[in-house]
This record gives C-alpha cells, structure tokens and sequence, in this order.
C-alpha cells in the first residue's frame, strides 16, 4: 500500500487553477463542461484509472469499448494538467532519431518502435477527428546552425530511403521567406505531423468516455493508490489500475519517482499583429536541447512556447520567461504585447524515452513523454488496456525502451537530473 502523503506535497498544488483550467489560448471559444462530481463512497470496477489526461482518457474508452467496467479519477478537471495545457504539435517519432534508436536497439527492434510511434500520429489523428478538433498538417524543425542542418538533411534522405518518409529540406533563405526569421540556418519540415488545439481534444476524449460508459470523478484526488485505490471521500476496488498522472503525480509511487522527471514549461500568445511574420504559418519546433516550439494563428498572433523551470513553481512572470526565447528568434517583437500566458507541468525521463511498465501485477503506470505527450499519449493508453486482456506484444515493445531510473536513486535523482536539465538549458543560451 502506498500513502502518498508520505512523498511530501504534490506538484498538483503549486500553481494554483484549482478545480477550473487555467486561461489558456486552447480554452478561448470552447464550452467549457460542468464539473463531474467527486467519488463519494466505495465503488468497484475492472479498471480505476488516476489522471484524467489524454493518456487516462484514452485508456478509459479503449477499455469501455471493449467492455470493462471503467472509473476515472481526475483530481482538478479533466485536461487541466499537461495534455490541456501544452503547445498542440503533434510530431513524428520519439526525442531520439531512428539512427540513434537502430543503433542502440538494432534495425528490427527500431523499426518496430518507429511503427509504433507512427500508429500513435494515426490514433491521435483519429481521436481528434472523432472529438470534432480539426487537425492543421505539418511541423517544421528548424536548426540553429548549418552543421545541425546538414545533419538533418542526412538523416531525413536515410528515413526517405529506409521508411519511406517525405519530408522538404529548406535553407535558410527558404526557411526566412516562411516564417519571417534569420535566426536559423534552414530546417525540415514533415508533412505528416501537425498539430491540433489539445483542450479541445481532451474534452472531446472525456465526452467520448462518458458516452461509452465510464464513469469519471472530478475533484477526486488519489491520496492512496492501494489496494484499494482511495480519495478523501471515496474509494475504488479494481483489477486493474492505471497511474496516469505523468508529473503531477511522481508522489504515486517510488517506481514513477524514480523515472519521471517533473518540469515546467511555459507558453505565450502575442495579441493579433498588424504584420505577422509568417508567410506559411506552419508550426516550428527548433532543435535547442529546451525546444522552442510556436506557430502563427489564423488572426494573426504568434502562439510562442519557450523557457523552463526546475522546482514546483511558476515564475511570477511567466510573460517576461517566453519573451526572453521570443526575442531571440523575432528581434521585431521584443516589446509585443501578450493577451495569454500559463505554464503547464510536463515529465521527461533519463533518456528521454517515455515510460510504460506494469509495476505490479494488474498495477501500470505510463509517462514521461519528455515533449512528445500530445502524440504518444493516446497510444500508451490504448497499449495499457491491451496488456491488461492479455496482448501484450506491442505493449511489451515501448516497454522495452531504455529508461533507467534518475542517477542519484528516489532521494538524490531528481536533483542531479535537474542539474543536467539547467545544464542543457545554459548550452541553448550560450550557443
């Protein structure tokens, strides 16, 4: 039994929204649903799932389609952490490169992950149609430098040979005519990614769980993950649990503290401006060890996402931390004025590979996108459920990847790993 008391305060309650989503750009125009109550009293189901997220959510509906009992505790409101909060890019593969991978895991083990990283574009792609979230094709990931540049032009002529891919190498006088910035050398931009509005996707997933019967609690956080799993009011008996809580909720467990990394990150919306810089206005994700990642909007804004903290809190000025990255890459907007600014607590892992495990019988846990949540999500959830009836072959597959635990064990990892994290960060600044 695991009393999470015992870890010391939650991320969960450091920055405040308590029991309504932060004023976001993603939440403008949405209607915004009614609270769901809380648990109150003993329950019991197939599954009890903990996070109410893409990666819960997912699992929740795959596993209601396939005909189990299902109940889902949200402990704010459903897509009120990460999956509701972050930049919408959903890209292709995973932090590192099939190279990198077949290197590591060999070309049979990488290409079955490249496989699966593609079927996880494809659902979410599909999950969002279904929720009714239009999706805008394409991601350009620009290089700082030529020699980045060249090194990506490699490697997207190996996967157009080795996988098939298509993707369109510009330099910089193609990359400047279309997105308004000399700040890099030229980039790659895949067709295949893209990006959607996350909010509106993670509702339009709990609606569809609701629908397909499951039974979600909001304002029900977990303070015990059991057996039974236990909130302040209630308390769960199931066969399965899923912990989906990503860096909210490292305090479940010493297995996830000692993998998943919380840190946060930060994004801005510029107000419409009288000459938005870009001629394409495709999403742009940089190749900084802390990506810079943005896009223009169709009423002409700069949605821009850039900086990071290592502790609980937000920065009093969360404005003032995006500005600082926004200025580097468009000079001209330095002093523009920002109509939203939020940040939003993410997980990354060692190796920056996500993490999925069963950490006891019928007990799982996934996380640690490290920035690719928005695509991975959805299919680690859908792998989860599949596991737990007893396929486990493409579960077994992501489960695999290499992701020891933070160097410094439960007490001492997080802090070396944010050392390393604040190195990185100082690397981009300085480079």
């Amino acid at each position: 039994m695991t009393d999470l008391r015992a870890f010391g305060t939650s991320w969960l309650h450091a920055n405040g929204d308590r029991g309504t989503w932060p004023a976001t750009w993603w939440a403008e125009g949405l209607d915004l649903p009614a609270p769901l109550p809380p648990l109150d009293g003993a329950a019991q189901a197939d599954l009890c799932v903990v996070g109410g997220g893409i990666t819960g959510l997912s699992a929740a509906l795959h596993a209601a389609r396939a005909g189990m009992s299902v109940i889902l505790l949200e402990a704010q409101r459903v897509g009120w952490g990460a999956s509701g909060r972050n930049g919408g890019q959903v890209g292709t593969g995973l932090n590192w490169d099939q190279p990198r991978l077949e290197a590591k895991l060999g070309p049979a083990r990488a290409r079955a992950v490249w496989d699966l990283t593609e079927a996880a574009r494809r659902l979410t792609r599909e999950l969002a149609g279904q929720a009714g979230t239009e999706w805008h094709p394409g991601i350009l990931h620009a290089c700082r430098s030529q020699t980045a540049l060249d090194a990506a032009t490699r490697t997207a002529a190996r996967m157009a040979r080795d996988y098939g891919t298509a993707t369109e190498t510009l330099d910089r006088a193609d990359l400047q005519a279309r997105i308004g910035t000399s700040a890099y050398a030229g980039g790659v931009l895949d067709p295949a990614a893209g990006w959607i509005n996350p909010l509106a996707y993670t509702l339009g997933l709990a609606r569809a769980c609701l629908a397909a019967g499951v039974r979600i609690h909001e304002g029900a956080e977990v303070h015990r993950v059991g057996p039974p799993v236990a909130t302040a009011r209630g308390r769960v008996t199931a066969r399965f649990v899923l912990h989906a809580t990503n860096g909210y909720g490292t305090h479940l467990g010493t297995k996830a503290a000692a993998r998943v990394l919380p840190i946060n990150n930060y994004i801005a919306v510029t107000e419409p401006l009288a000459r938005p810089p870009m001629a394409d206005p495709v999403a742009v994700a940089d190749d900084r060890f802390v990506v810079n990642y943005f896009r223009q909007t169709p009423d002409g804004r700069l949605l821009y996402g850039g900086g990071e903290s290592y502790g609980r809190r937000f920065p009093a000025d969360i404005a003032a931390r995006v500005r600082a990255n926004l200025a580097r890459t468009y000079p001209e907007l330095a002093d523009v004025r920002f109509t939203h600014a939020w940040g939003g607590t993410l997980a990354v892992t060692a190796t920056r590979l996500p993490w999925l495990a069963e950490t006891a019988p019928g007990r799982f846990a996934a996380g640690g996108y490290s920035g690719h949540g928005l695509a991975l999500a959805g299919l680690a959830g859908q792998l989860v459920v599949e596991a737990m009836r007893g396929e486990r072959a493409r579960f077994d597959k992501l489960a695999a990847l290499p992701v020891p635990a933070l160097p410094g064990g439960r007490l001492f990892g997080g802090l070396m790993a944010q050392a390393g994290m604040v190195f990185g960060a100082l690397k981009d600044r300085l480079g």
